[in-house]
């Protein structure tokens, strides 16, 4: 569930200080009254990355005639709008934000012409995110880089993928669930097995093939077999649904170690999340407490209230009816749990309250928070970290 900005109000702000940015130069000659020729504006973006990252300092530009041009991005405690300062006698606009090392934010343009407003990515930055809701534009701050696991490596064979359906009482009809099989699978030995809500979604843009077939390959975790849900309707299905969590325990996971060579043991067994997804994991681990090993849960919409409502909305009500019976009487309901979630998140206040709590039922709990949003890359990023906590390979990672 993705983080909707609460005011599209746009900010009216000052220029903003760039004493030290590369943009310097620009802005001191316009406000001299000598604005930059095109041939100026073109040396400064000719082979400059953008967003160009100066330490903590971000300037953001957009070249082309317009009304108005906004920055909108999901970073929770920022203003979500905030109009770009054309450079006076020129088609460049700009705008700083201070972003702390190590962030990584997504956004959009807000493209305001004769009335007509256009969301766009930056043209000028090749950088995209892909989610189920279209592509994103991606600035990588200082100290950023996307982690050289995540892309495909061509010493690490692939597993392959295999779509089966399974029928469920529970739910009614069918289910589609894809099967990831690790590369040199052998009938002959036990895998464990790791549930993943959403799991199309991570196939599609959190690269988890790759991931998966990257970490077994360099022995960070065992081979696994993984089970890949895709569910029709997961805002029925992923807001602590009993129905949901009879199906996964009571039908699925049965058929899948009927038909698969798992090891069917609770150590064998990882169930994850994100967003809702990890509601739906939490959750069915707290009724069926015996069955799960570990549990992976990522940015968690994890809403509850201490008094009064939670200020959610009505769609976050069963959700937040699971978590408030949680924390009254939390119990123990795997042996390990990695959370994650981004510091820019609206979430971060729920995760990180949910930490405790799973602490004082005795369960082993590891918190990674991120400078990044509410988002797939920022979940793809944490895989390594909890995929290899939660079950390590032969390599035997050490954590301090």
């Amino acid at each position: 569930m993705r983080w909707v900005p609460e005011s599209p109000e746009v900010a009216e702000v000052a220029p903003p200080d760039v004493a030290g940015l590369s943009i310097e130069p620009l802005v001191r000659a316009a406000e001299a009254g000598t604005p930059p020729s095109t041939d100026a504006v073109d040396g400064f973006l000719h082979g400059r990355a953008v967003p160009v990252v100066d330490g903590s300092q971000v300037t953001f530009v957009f070249r082309g005639e317009a009304d108005d041009v906004r920055l909108r991005h999901w970073v929770y405690g920022l203003q979500t709008a905030t109009s770009l300062h054309r450079l006076e006698g020129t088609d460049l606009w700009y705008d700083v934000l201070e972003l702390p090392e190590g962030s990584r934010v997504e956004y959009k343009f807000e493209v305001v012409r004769g009335g007509d407003v256009q969301w766009v990515n930056d043209p000028l930055n090749p950088h995209r995110a892909r989610d189920p809701f279209g592509a994103n534009s991606v600035c990588h701050g200082a100290g950023y880089a996307v982690p050289e696991w995540t892309r495909p490596d061509p010493e690490s064979p692939s597993g392959s993928l295999e779509d089966r359906l399974f029928r469920s009482r529970a739910l009614g009809g069918s289910r589609r669930v894809t099967i990831y099989r690790p590369a040199r699978f052998r009938e002959t030995r036990r895998y464990p097995l790791l549930l993943v809500h959403d799991g199309g979604d991570y196939l599609a843009y959190a690269g988890l093939q790759t991931v998966l077939d990257n970490l077994i390959h360099r022995l960070e975790i065992p081979g696994m077999i993984a089970a890949l849900m895709h569910p029709p309707d997961r805002m029925e299905q992923y807001r602590g649904s009993e129905a949901h969590s009879r199906y996964l325990v009571e039908e699925l996971l049965p058929d899948l170690e009927a038909a698969l060579p798992v090891q069917g043991t609770r150590a064998g067994r990882c169930l994850m999340g994100a967003s809702l997804g990890a509601v739906a994991s939490l959750s069915t681990a707290v009724r069926y407490p015996d069955v799960f090993g570990s549990l992976l849960l990522q940015s968690g919409s994890f809403a509850f209230s201490d008094i009064g409502g939670h200020g959610r909305g009505p769609v976050f009500d069963p959700i937040a009816d699971f978590v408030n019976a949680y924390r009254r009487a939390p119990k123990r309901v795997a042996d390990k749990v990695f959370v994650s979630c981004g510091m820019y998140e609206s979430l971060i206040y729920e995760n990180r309250s949910l930490v405790p709590v799973l602490e004082r039922t005795g369960m082993e709990v590891r918190f990674e928070e991120a400078r990044d949003g509410h988002n797939w890359e920022n979940w793809r990023d944490r895989l390594r970290l909890g995929l290899s906590w939660l079950m390590p390979g032969p390599l035997w990672l050490v954590y301090d």
